[in-house]
């Protein structure tokens, strides 16, 4: 009789204790981003491929190895736009049998290849910049302006359709930092090439590009440390486990917390896991909700697992620290 008292097992696997996370925003960076984000992937999307085609036939035309290269750059966007858009949509998947967290993790991934891959882009402009320094080129400053000044409008435009939620979700970030860098990439084109026509100075143009990729590079390496740390499970950027471990050991009837544990589902959701020692037992599902709610309203963590053990005596094999 007494074995089956020792403990019990609740999931938040219930419909409506998920639904309403989109309608609370928090601050730590797990609210829900809004579906119109497909919009804005689609439109930047489509505007990129314009501009990837028209600046690599006037970087050919031209004879500008500086537009084709920042063409090569654009299109390597576009691509991680497509997988960080196919990552947002899959996001919103069902679970299913197999796949029971549904796909949410495909935006971490995308997220963590964004930011590879724009590491690798700027590393290949850079390469070239170098070559540039030692070895300056013509280049035909004039059209190299005009085409670079609509890649700013362009990829500017762009950014401004993610900008909303770049705070909210890496992954949107991650297509917001592709944008930003482009743009940025773009402003300091026109400015080399009208240098150049001014002075005369080749060597501009690829020192413009090194301090850009500078730049660029500073700024995706939080992307990949938090992109990457979520891939590995780490608690989510925002939430303090000392934190949660402290709110959930003040609830009433708990004497102390353990086997916590608290990793991204995806790159807007959280999931945690928990045993709660009362010796009274459980008050009830009105307690259970009540944690869930707690949970929910102050760290935005949706999905909910706690297992109440009332025998403190006997050890719970997963208690030490330890333990995984």
């Amino acid at each position: 009789m007494a074995g089956h008292a020792h403990h019990h097992d609740r999931h938040d696997d219930h419909g409506s204790d998920h639904g309403h996370g989109a309608a609370h925003g928090h601050s730590h960076g797990h609210s829900h981003v809004p579906a119109d984000f497909g919009r804005a992937f689609l439109i930047g999307t489509v505007l990129n491929v314009g501009f990837v085609v028209v600046e690599a036939g006037y970087g050919f035309a031209a004879n500008s190895m500086a537009l084709v290269a920042d063409a090569g750059h654009n299109l390597s966007d576009v691509l991680g736009l497509l997988v960080a858009w196919g990552a947002a949509s899959l996001s919103r998947r069902r679970p299913s049998t197999y796949y029971t967290y549904g796909l949410g993790r495909s935006s971490i991934l995308a997220a963590l290849f964004n930011a590879v891959f724009l590491l690798v882009s700027v590393g290949a402009i850079g390469v070239e910049a170098v070559r540039r320094l030692t070895d300056p080129e013509p280049i035909a400053a004039t059209t190299v302006m005009v085409v670079a000044g609509i890649g700013i409008l362009v990829n500017g435009f762009t950014a401004l359709l993610f900008a909303r939620g770049r705070h909210d979700d890496i992954n949107v970030r991650g297509a917001f930092l592709h944008m930003v860098a482009d743009a940025a990439l773009s402003a300091a084109v026109v400015v080399a090439g009208a240098a150049v026509i001014w002075t005369g100075w080749l060597w501009l143009d690829p020192l413009t590009s090194l301090v850009i990729v500078a730049v660029i590079v500073a700024g995706t390496w939080g992307l990949l440390r938090d992109s990457l740390t979520m891939a590995l499970d780490r608690v989510p950027p925002g939430i303090a486990p000392d934190r949660v471990e402290a709110e959930l050991a003040s609830l009433p009837g708990v004497d102390h917390v353990h086997d916590l544990h608290i990793w991204p589902m995806s790159t807007t959701k959280a999931a945690l896991t928990c045993h709660l020692v009362m010796p009274a037992g459980c008050p009830g599902d009105a307690f259970l909700h009540q944690a869930r709610a707690m949970l929910h309203d102050r760290f935005g963590i949706a999905h909910v697992t706690i297992q109440i053990e009332r025998d403190e005596d006997l050890a719970c094999p997963q208690a030490p620290v330890e333990a995984v």
